[in-house]
């Protein structure tokens, strides 16, 4: 007899907890972005795992009408490995911040990438750490004063995307908390995807750091400042979608098109799935500083051996060459000695 399939609803992913984030944080706009994304991939919440470590993102858990597991400081990411390399049915899911993943949880995220567990990291960037109360985190900006920097940073900080295409990133991307549709369709996006899928999420603290992204998040020049990449498209930008991203020399330059003898022939594609990086690094790495839009949408997503997968083909492929299938076999195998 054949079974109906289940179509699930984002409320059938949120738990009954009362969520307690401040009023106006962005981790809100995420939360009902993850829930929205989780509908579209409609897998069973029984079939979900949640993970954190600790920091303000990382309450997330708690909101999730699924498995979940509430960590320690900056081992989210060995946890959701052990998780997904133990239970490969399920989709994990880790859940960061800035502060968690790039300073304690530094090393454990770097591996994670670089294994390529089929794992989905979500990274909450405010730029600050918001749990303990205003301190300068690893992506905080040279000169930013805080709690804990009252004259001023003295270091320049991590840039996410760079340290992930480091560690060999297969999957990634980047959106704005206040972008809700493009946002749900991205962390999607990554649910889709086999392998490490790292996915940046620039979101506001309003009490320690309020408008720390507002040059980008702000309607008012948001059109300026970002392009969103679409595999296949055109890198086309402004609010009058009248500029576009070129390659200069070895350099990536912003132009008008039709001025300067620039036409739409000369702007460029993008190509999300390019095994070489190069050109996506370059994309990830844009500022306005640099008189270059942000890059917001998936900016890089290839296939690769996943390990996970690779782990439990291992095992399979042992046991079927080795005989030995119960302890007492094992501990009876080779030279024994019977004591009388």
């Amino acid at each position: 007899m054949e079974t109906e399939e289940i179509k699930y609803q984002a409320k059938d992913y949120k738990s009954d907890q009362y969520v307690r984030w401040c009023p106006g944080c962005g981790d809100h706009a995420v939360l009902n972005c993850l829930h929205k994304a989780m509908a579209e991939l409609n897998v069973a919440p029984k079939d979900m795992a949640v993970i954190s470590g600790i920091g303000c993102s990382s309450r997330l858990p708690y909101y999730m009408n699924t498995y979940g597991f509430h960590t320690i400081h900056g081992r989210g990411a060995a946890i959701a490995t052990g998780v997904k390399t133990a239970n490969p049915d399920l989709s994990v899911w880790l859940i960061t911040g800035d502060g968690d993943c790039l300073a304690i949880g530094g090393n454990h995220f770097i591996h994670a990438v670089r294994r390529n567990v089929d794992i989905n990291i979500v990274l909450f960037n405010n730029r600050i750490y918001g749990l303990t109360k205003g301190q300068y985190s690893p992506t905080s900006e040279r000169g930013f004063v805080s709690k804990s920097s009252p004259y001023g940073t003295v270091e320049d900080p991590f840039v996410p995307a760079e340290l992930a295409f480091g560690a060999r990133s297969n999957f990634f991307a980047r959106v704005i908390d206040v972008d809700l549709k493009n946002t749900t369709a991205i962390l999607a996006e990554s649910g889709r995807h086999k392998g490490t899928s790292v996915v940046e999420v620039l979101v506001n603290c309003v009490i320690f750091n309020d408008g720390i992204h507002k040059d980008i998040t702000d309607k008012d020049y948001r059109a300026e400042r970002t392009v969103f990449l679409r595999h296949g498209e055109k890198m086309i930008f402004g609010k009058e979608e009248n500029k576009g991203i070129v390659l200069d020399g070895l350099k990536l330059k912003a132009v008008t098109i039709g001025e300067d003898g620039y036409t739409l022939d000369d702007v460029l594609v993008h190509d999300a799935h390019a095994q070489d990086s190069t050109l996506q690094t370059m994309l990830a790495m844009m500022s306005n500083e640099n008189n270059l839009p942000i890059a917001l949408g998936v900016i890089r997503d290839i296939e690769a051996p996943v390990y996970d997968q690779c782990v439990d083909q291992q095992v399979k492929d042992v046991q079927a060459k080795n005989p030995t299938r119960k302890l007492r076999d094992l501990l009876m195998k080779g030279e024994i000695w019977e004591v009388k």
